[in-house]
C-alpha cells in the first residue's frame, strides 16, 4: 500500500483542488490512485473544487466531506484549504456509496449508504471496515451509526467524522467521486488483506454525582432526576448559571460537556450540549437516552494531549508490529476551540507515536464515529457509536 497527502490553499478553488490532488498524486511515486479522501473547506466553492481534483484523478474513488478545520502532518491548518490523500494499493479494493435524505429518516440513510457499498462485494461478503462522512446539521448522528450497524452487523468495526463548514452550523457537504450532496451520509468499504487500527480517547472525566435522565426527547435533553436539564450546571455554577441561557452554554461545554455512562464500563459518551431553551430544557449534538445515567464531565488540555497519545498508541498496537502506512484523523471541533493557538500540540503527541513522516489527513468535526475504546480485536465487544468532543484514529497498516 502506497499512500500520500497534498495540500492547498490558494484562493481559487479549482486550483486549490487541482494543486492539492497533484501533490498527493505525486507523492505515489507513478502509481495509479484507488483511491481519494478529500477534506476542503466550505470557503471554497465545493463544485469547482471538486472538479478540480478529478480534473487530475478521474478513475479513483473519491470519498469526502466539507470540514471545520483540516489536519495534516503539517499539523491543522491556519487557512481554508483542500486536502487530498491517495492511496495506491494492489490487493486492497475501496467500495463508495451514499445514503440520501438524512432530514427525512436519518436511520434509513445509514442504512442505505451500507447498503449501497454492500451491494457491489458478491454475496455473503463484507468490507473489513467502513468509513463513514455523514451530515448531523440535518439528522441525529447516533440513529445514522444504527443505520449502517443495522446492514453491516451489530458489532461492525465503523468509523467516521461528520462533515462540517468552519463552525457555521448552516450548511455541510459530502462528496462521492465527482457529485457534491448536502444532507446525506457518504461511506467507503475496504475489501482485501488490509490491517487497520482505531484509536478512541477524549480526556474528560466525571464529577459530581450520578444523575438519570428521567425525559428526553431524541437529541433534547427535557428532564434530569426530575429537575429541568439546566438544572445539571445550576447546581455546580451557581449565578454563572443565568448567563448559560445564551450563548455561552456552548462555549462552557467545550470544558464541561456532558457524559453518557456507558453499560457494563468505565467509558462515558460525551455530549455535547449546544441551547437551552425557556423551559430549561438543553438541546444536544446527539441523542442522551431516556433513562440514561449521566455525569458533568470536566476537560482541560494537558488530559486532551494524554488521551490523544493514548489512542494513537491503542490503534498502533492494532496493527500488530505493522507499521503505520497511513492515518486518518477525525478530531472534533470542540477540541480544536479548546485548545486554541495550540491545537497543532495534540497532532504532534499523535506523530510521536506513529511517526512523524507518517502521511497523515484529518479534519476537525461535528461528531466522531468509531468503536466504545476504539475495540476491534474482539469483535462481541466493537460497539461502534456516535462521539462529541474525542479523537478518532484510523491506522493503515502495511
Amino acid at each position: 500500500m502506497h499512500i500520500a497527502v497534498g495540500y492547498d490553499q490558494s484562493e481559487d478553488a479549482y486550483e486549490a483542488g487541482v494543486l492539492a490532488c497533484q501533490g498527493a498524486i505525486k507523492g505515489l511515486a507513478g502509481k495509479p490512485a484507488n483511491f481519494l479522501l478529500v477534506f476542503a473547506s466550505v470557503a471554497f466553492d465545493q463544485e469547482k473544487m471538486l472538479s478540480g481534483v478529478r480534473s487530475v484523478e478521474k478513475d479513483a474513488l473519491l470519498l469526502g466531506c466539507s470540514t471545520a478545520g483540516e489536519i495534516t502532518k503539517d499539523g491543522p491548518l491556519a487557512t481554508s484549504s483542500v486536502a487530498v490523500m491517495a492511496i495506491h494499493s494492489d490487493d486492497v479494493n475501496f467500495f463508495g456509496g451514499v445514503g440520501e435524505d438524512i432530514a427525512k429518516d436519518a436511520r434509513e440513510a445509514g442504512k442505505k449508504v451500507a447498503e449501497a457499498v454492500l451491494g457491489q462485494l458478491p454475496q455473503g461478503e463484507l468490507p473489513t471496515s467502513f468509513i463513514m462522512l455523514p451530515d448531523v446539521l440535518v439528522g441525529n448522528g447516533a440513529s445514522i451509526v444504527t443505520g449502517v450497524l443495522d446492514v453491516l452487523g451489530k458489532h461492525f468495526p465503523v468509523v467516521g467524522g461528520a462533515a462540517g463548514d468552519d463552525f457555521q452550523f448552516k450548511k455541510t457537504y459530502q462528496y462521492l467521486n465527482g457529485t457534491v450532496y448536502s444532507g446525506t451520509v457518504v461511506g467507503v468499504g475496504l475489501t482485501g488483506p488490509v490491517k487497520f487500527g482505531i484509536g478512541v480517547r477524549h480526556g474528560w472525566t466525571p464529577i459530581g454525582l450520578p444523575m438519570k435522565v428521567t425525559r428526553s426527547e431524541g437529541s433534547v435533553l427535557h428532564m434530569v432526576n426530575d429537575k429541568p436539564a439546566i438544572d445539571v450546571y445550576d447546581v455546580y455554577f451557581g449565578d454563572y448559571a443565568k448567563e448559560l441561557r445564551t450563548d455561552t452554554l456552548a462555549k462552557l461545554a467545550i470544558t464541561y460537556p456532558l457524559g453518557i455512562r456507558v453499560a457494563e464500563s468505565d467509558e462515558y459518551l460525551i455530549r455535547d450540549p449546544i441551547s437551552v431553551d425557556a423551559a430549561g430544557s438543553i438541546t444536544c449534538a446527539a441523542e442522551i437516552p431516556e433513562g440514561s445515567e449521566i455525569r458533568l464531565m470536566m476537560g482541560g488540555k494537558q488530559a486532551a494531549i494524554a488521551m490523544a497519545k493514548m489512542a494513537a498508541e491503542n490503534a498502533l498496537k492494532q496493527l500488530e508490529g505493522a507499521p503505520a502506512q497511513g492515518a486518518i484523523i477525525f478530531n472534533c471541533i470542540a477540541r480544536k476551540k479548546l485548545f486554541g493557538e495550540m491545537a497543532g500540540d495534540e497532532i504532534a503527541a499523535i506523530q510521536e507515536v506513529i511517526g512523524r513522516d507518517t502521511p497523515l489527513l484529518g479534519f476537525y468535526t461535528y461528531g466522531e464515529q468509531a468503536p466504545l475504546n476504539g475495540e476491534v480485536k474482539n469483535i462481541e465487544q466493537c460497539n461502534a457509536a456516535f462521539h462529541n468532543e474525542t479523537i478518532v484514529i484510523y491506522l493503515l497498516g502495511a
